[in-house]
């Protein structure tokens, strides 16, 4: 690990601000981080710690929905009794992902913004363009058995590692923002996290030193809530595929994908074939794959996936 300088913050613009330094990056539960510095993946020469910002309680909005602090760590957040009752999808979905205790550690911020586990990314002696832009992309033509189907590019076919994301895309979260000069924005999280285009390095839309503050949930939509997840073992494994669904009684309802793309993977467009099947929906939300021959499984896994939750919805 290469020397660093560290400073605590005491407000969210602090933070902002802090981060405008060349090299900045803030540190929370550090559980992505930490890994991606241990092996310079990352070398970042400051570390802004903003774990004591007050930013670890879930609150409910004037909406009839719920403000979740950007500290909130994923173990309360799966166990919070609202989340529980009235958005399953996303405490199914942080308690398959991890462990006990990195889930302990990991906030909501940074889950949303872990970085992706393709094998290529972690290995520095290979050319990766997320990991350092215009050196080429060792993955394409390499083994693509856990990456991208869907939304990659000649330049990146690495997939979004997150859980999380994958729910709060069903949910269609906000993310809350503030900036070094105390200007705040609100991203809907369908243009939070960018698909790799030739700038694959670039995950979020967010700006330089921006901050997050808090992510908020719309009120509840109701409908049975599923997310289940396919790997290669029962547990501390990343989705080959993984599906987050909202299903109401008239077999209506909402499809968020993990394990296929560089972000969470929904087509709202589609959703209008779920009361056909999960054959017609997948085919309608998967419209433009491009599987390699390693990977195609997935398109299939995929739709198997959905009709288990489609039965298990009717049942």
């Amino acid at each position: 690990m290469r020397p660093f300088t560290y400073e605590r913050v005491r407000t969210p613009s602090e933070a902002a601000a802090a981060a405008q330094r060349p090299g900045a990056r803030f540190i929370a539960g550090g559980t992505n981080l930490l890994d991606l510095m241990k092996l310079q993946i990352e070398a970042p020469t400051h570390l802004v710690d903003v774990n004591h910002l007050g930013l670890d309680r879930i609150e409910e909005t004037g909406e009839g929905g719920l403000r979740i602090g950007a500290l909130v760590r994923n173990t309360d957040l799966a166990a919070d009794a609202r989340v529980r009752r009235d958005y399953a999808v996303l405490s199914r979905a942080l308690l398959a992902g991890a462990s006990g205790q990195l889930r302990n550690k990991a906030t909501t911020a940074g889950n949303l913004l872990q970085r992706t586990r393709c094998p290529y990314f972690y290995d520095t002696a290979q050319p990766c363009n997320k990991r350092q832009p215009g050196s080429g992309c060792a993955a394409i033509g390499g083994i693509t058995r856990q990456l991208a189907v869907i939304g990659s590019s000649d330049a990146c076919i690495a997939t979004h590692p997150s859980d999380m994301a994958v729910a709060m895309r069903a949910l269609d979260a906000i993310v809350e923002t503030i900036d070094g000069e105390g200007g705040e924005r609100r991203i809907p999280i369908a243009e939070f996290h960018r698909l790799p285009g030739d700038t694959p390095h670039l995950d979020t839309t967010l700006r330089s030193g921006e901050f997050i503050t808090a992510v908020t949930l719309p009120a509840p939509v109701g409908g049975r809530h599923f997310y289940r997840k396919v790997r290669d073992r029962a547990s501390y494994a990343f989705a080959l595929v993984s599906v987050a669904a909202i299903v109401q009684p008239d077999g209506s309802g909402r499809v968020a994908l993990g394990g296929v793309a560089h972000r969470p993977w929904r087509v709202e467009a589609a959703e209008g074939e779920l009361p056909r099947g999960a054959r017609a929906a997948m085919v309608a939300i998967l419209d433009g794959a491009r599987p390699t021959h390693e990977n195609a499984f997935k398109l299939r896994l995929a739709e198997r996936t959905l009709a288990g939750v489609l039965d298990e919805a009717r049942s």
